[in-house]
Parts: C-alpha cells; structure tokens; sequence
C-alpha cells in the first residue's frame, strides 16, 4: 500500500557502528510487513554513521537481506582492523565496492547522509534533492557532487578511531570530514526540519519511523589485559557514551520542537550480560544476537507501525 501524496514519509537511520545489525533486524521486518522495497515506501531515507551505509544502499534499491549480507561479510572486517589507518582503509574498500562511482542522482528516492564539518565544527549533510535544500537553491548540486562513497566514508569516519575524510565537492572546494554521530547520531531531527523547512510540510502530514541501534551494557575491561588495551577500552566507551548523549538529547529536542509529528522510534534498551558490546563488535556470534533483538523489538512496535503507515 503506498502512500497518500498529502503524506510525506521519512526513515531515519542512527549511527553506532556494528551496531548497525540491530537496525537491519528491525528493517527485515519491515520490508516484509510493507511487502514492497523500502526505497518504494519512503519519500526520505537519513542516516548516520552505519546508518548511512545501510540509508544509502536502500535509497539505491537494495533489499535488506542483500545488506545484512553485505554487513556480515564486510562490516566486521572493518570494526576489526586495530589499527586506525587500517579501519580507514577498509572502510573506503568497502564503499568502493559497494557503492563504485554511484551519486546521489541515482538514489531512488530521498537520500539524506549526516557527517560533521571538522573546520568549521557544524554538520555537513549530502541531500540527493534540491526539495530538501534550506535555501540556495539556485547552485544546489545532489551530493554537493560527490559520489555516495565519498559522503558514506566522512559519515562513518568517527574520529580518533578512524582519519578524517578529506572530501573535493563537485565545485572544487576541500573539505575535512568526520562522523555524522558529533553532530547528529539520530538524525530524525534534521530529517523532519527538511520536511517542515525546505518543504514547507504541515507536522501532521509528516510519517517518520525513527530507528536506532539498541542500549546495552558496557563491554568490561580484562583484570589482566596489558594496560594499553584497558585504555583504548575505555576510551572507546567515552566514545560511545557520547555517541548516546547525543543520540538522546536529539530524540529528547524532537519530541518538544517536532512532537506532532507521527512518529514511531524503536531503540530498546537490553541489560543481559551476554549483549554487551560496543560499536566496534566483531564477533558474529553476538552480532547475530543484535540482529535477531531488532527483529523482536519489530514485534513490540509492529501495531504501532502498521497505524502510522496506514497498514490499518
């Protein structure tokens, strides 16, 4: 069932690394409850981060079940890599294989990618459509004419784990790129502002399915690991708790300044031991567990989302 065109429908995607397979679990749901292509239901896909990744492919007409694919192969290859040159260069691999030379004209739909401006400290967002542009419209290009590997690659470069993304635009400009999660790790908000902003859409003709990446227990430092492995532990979890930080205060400013907006946000929270993990997770054991936790948590929302998609 597609749409009535008063409405205008937006999937956000947060960032969180490889956390990003809790995402897929809920985004295998609901493909198959839609029983369509997500990129043939949405007017609006965004994403951070791993959001961007998995934002980008379905804007492009990718079925979910190709990215959980592609994340179990590739994904936990580049979370692996220890070193941060290593995790930057399997990362471009990965989007070069992924994406090759697409750009943001080929997205089927709206495509949104949120990365962060490290020069001049405020957000960066690659928009496939100048029906999402806050003015200049005049000299709007799509991708500010860059390939989506490019703004895939800045989105997920989440400094000081991986190096900054040196990015040309299609007008010559350098800029220096990282993480869309400094600025916006949920980036339901910005998405709902292109809504009402540059589209100029009442609140409540909006439909947004907001989609995060779970809440779970803090991976605990071995008593007997050297103590340089205890200090990049850790230092990766004052990464992540800030990643949250923000990820919630986004959430918190969305419910006060857009709260007529339709919305469904699923991000549950798990406190079992055996889900702790971190946005660098590579055992496929426990991300298989993420993966299957999105699926359920789908279930707990699934009525919700049938009534604000006008399954019901």
């Amino acid at each position: 069932m597609s749409a009535p065109e008063t409405q205008f429908t937006i999937l956000s995607l947060d960032g969180g690394g490889a956390k990003g397979f809790y995402t897929l679990g809920i985004l295998r749901e609901l493909e198959a409850m839609l029983g369509q292509p997500l990129h043939q239901r949405f007017d609006l896909i965004s994403g951070t981060s791993t959001g961007s990744i998995i934002a980008s492919l379905l804007a492009l007409g990718t079925s979910v079940e190709t990215i959980h694919t592609l994340y179990a192969k590739h994904v936990v290859k580049v979370v692996g890599a220890r070193s941060r040159t290593a995790k930057t260069r399997a990362l471009q691999a990965l989007a070069k294989k992924v994406f090759g030379d697409k750009s943001f004209p080929d997205a089927k739909t709206g495509l949104a990618v949120v990365a962060t401006n490290w020069r001049n400290e405020r957000p960066m967002i690659f928009k496939s459509d100048p029906g999402l542009a806050h003015g200049r419209t005049a000299t709007f290009v799509p991708g500010f004419g860059c390939t989506i590997a490019d703004a895939v690659v800045a989105s997920c470069s989440a400094y000081p784990y991986f190096e900054r993304a040196t990015v040309k635009l299609g007008s010559g400009e350098v800029v220096e790129l990282i993480d869309g999660g400094f600025c916006a790790n949920n980036p339901t908000l910005y998405a709902i502002a292109d809504g009402v902003a540059a589209r100029k859409l009442a609140l409540s003709s909006l439909r947004v399915v907001s989609l995060g990446v779970g809440v779970y227990p803090a991976p605990r430092p071995w008593l007997f690991s050297p103590g340089w492995f205890i200090k990049q532990l850790m230092t990766v979890q004052l990464l992540q708790k800030t990643l949250e930080i923000n990820t919630q205060s986004m959430e918190q400013l969305r419910a006060i300044l857009f709260g007529a907006a339709p919305t469904v946000r699923i991000s549950e929270t798990f406190s079992q031991p055996e889900l702790a993990t971190d946005l660098f997770e590579n055992d496929s054991a426990k991300l298989d567990m993420l993966y299957q936790r999105g699926r359920e948590s789908f279930a707990h929302y699934e009525v919700d989302l049938k009534a604000l998609l006008g399954l019901v």
